[in-house]
């Protein structure tokens, strides 16, 4: 009985934590979905109302009525995949030949890489913003289809070249002997292997792309153009001085959606190329 109560506390234990890191980790989302679904008399009440006494769907109506929020989901969804389908072109060959390729100052340019992944972009701002303004690319989706780009190569080269380490040479070795290129052996036989890596890597750039917000405020004043975490962060109330606490939270909720549903949706195949790239490298 007494082995029975010893074995018990450390599991009790441990499940209380995971528990406690569910709530602290999970109480934000929460309540903003519940934000968003409150009245605005509810949101406005004192002392708080933490559950809703009446649900609504007003502010959801309310942000694709008052603006084009489906316009800027799509400017999203366009930047975003592009820029994350050039890193996957870019990045799976130059991480290949890393990873197989014996090149002079092959460690310098690792080195390079990691450094680069470790700089805090926001210090490129400056110098972004001047070759915006002397390429005219102000209010053109290429002002941040390429930054992004650029920021979320380094880590897409790392991962990637983690995994294609892992793979055995004799599958190249065979290849060769049955008279694939590099091209062919790339693309038919090790890229079809190497997909949750590719998924983690395109997910990760997504994400970033999706919510990156000061290049996204300063190169697109267009209206059309703007992206969500812009949009969201400039909507105003029906009054001057109103702060549209439902309309934000709504806002905020419809624009993570499809982040969330696409982690959701691969979630099996980010484990496997997140633990794949721990492994070594």
């Amino acid at each position: 009985m007494a082995n029975s109560a010893r074995s018990t506390a450390p599991r009790l234990g441990l499940w209380l934590a995971v528990g406690l890191i569910l709530l602290l980790s999970l109480a934000p989302i929460l309540w903003q979905l519940l934000t968003s679904l409150k009245t605005t008399a509810d949101i406005t009440a004192i002392p708080n109302v933490y559950f809703p006494r009446q649900l609504t769907l007003e502010h959801y109506i309310d942000i694709f009525q008052r603006q084009p929020f489906l316009r800027y989901m799509l400017n999203s969804a366009f930047v975003a995949v592009v820029s994350t389908l050039l890193c996957l072109l870019i990045g799976t060959p130059a991480a290949y030949v890393l990873a197989r390729l014996k090149l002079p100052g092959e460690q310098i340019i690792l080195t390079g890489v990691l450094i680069v992944t470790l700089f805090p972009y926001i210090l490129l701002f400056l110098g972004l913003l001047e070759l915006v303004r002397n390429f005219g690319l102000a209010n053109n989706y290429l002002a941040l289809i390429v930054p992004y780009t650029a920021i979320n190569l380094p880590l897409t080269i790392l991962v990637m070249r983690s995994f294609f380490q892992q793979l055995p040479h004799e599958l190249e070795d065979a290849a060769r002997v049955e008279g694939y290129s590099t091209a062919q052996m790339l693309l038919q036989i090790l890229l079809p292997l190497t997909t949750p890596a590719l998924v983690t890597t395109g997910i990760l750039a997504f994400i970033a792309a999706w919510n990156e917000f000061i290049f996204a405020l300063t190169f697109i004043t267009r209206d059309s153009m703007k992206t969500v975490p812009v949009a969201v962060a400039q909507l105003s109330g029906t009054a001057v001085f109103e702060v549209p606490y439902g309309a934000l939270a709504a806002a905020t909720v419809v624009g993570t959606l499809p982040l969330v549903l696409l982690v959701l949706l691969f979630q099996r195949r980010i484990v496997q190329g997140l633990t794949a790239g721990a492994v070594k490298g």
